[in-house]
């Protein structure tokens, strides 16, 4: 476990005004990127969360659908609710879950900063590639809200960009030096500490690395 680790990051260059757009744009090519580079990281997220059918389980972020589809596949009887700032990755997520139109979801645009939950009433929250997007003040509001909405004890479950821990992973820091909208806006974040200030237990910290590409998948619970 690795629960000591600051956020050390670059400045987050893409305006979370600008995201919906970027995202927009990145929509028809997405899944490419995302089963190229993450998929990896997003498996391993899913086999941390443990979902049993019958639960109540919230993806902000949800994009094209990757992680969702297998989240609602392994939860068809509990309550499934998808968001995203794009209209264009929550289009490709409808068309991937119309197989599942028997098991109980929903999708919807929505914000990390304004959860449509109650309180107290989410059993797993998953993020996968949102908290690189965000300066240090919104990831201070967005874990406040994802802490409002889940049951003391209750599972989060993120993934993100990070900082490369072997051989060739700086080659995507240097690309978002550069050209940041190539990566989505993406950069790397470390969110352990970050997570323990805002009245999270972090679980387990893992490291993966894809195409170069270097992921982090916490598991974290919600601190009674």
């Amino acid at each position: 476990m690795n629960n000591s680790v600051p956020i050390q990051e670059s400045e987050a260059r893409i305006p979370q005004s600008n995201i919906a757009r970027v995202y927009d744009w990145n929509a028809p090519v997405y899944d490419i990127w995302g089963t190229l580079t993450e998929s990896k990281a997003r498996e391993r997220a899913i086999e941390l969360a443990e979902i049993r059918d019958g639960l109540t389980i919230f993806e902000v972020a949800v994009g094209t659908g990757l992680a969702f589809e297998e989240i609602v596949r392994r939860n068809p009887h509990g309550k499934n609710t998808g968001i995203d700032l794009s209209e264009g990755m929550l289009a490709r997520a409808r068309k991937r879950l119309q197989p599942y139109e028997n098991a109980y979801f929903t999708l919807a645009k929505g914000s990390a900063f304004d959860l449509p939950a109650a309180s107290s009433t989410i059993d797993i929250l998953f993020n996968n590639y949102m908290f690189d997007l965000m300066t240090p003040a919104d990831i201070d509001r967005a874990l406040d809200e994802f802490r409002r909405v889940l049951k003391p004890g209750a599972r989060l479950v993120l993934v993100n960009m990070t900082k490369g821990e072997q051989p060739g992973s700086s080659l995507y820091e240097r690309i978002y030096r550069l050209f940041p909208a190539l990566l989505g806006g993406c950069r790397g974040v470390m969110l352990s500490e970050r997570l323990q200030e805002h009245g999270f237990t972090v679980v387990t910290r893992e490291y993966r690395q894809q195409m170069l590409f270097p992921s982090e998948i916490i598991l974290a619970t919600k601190a009674g």
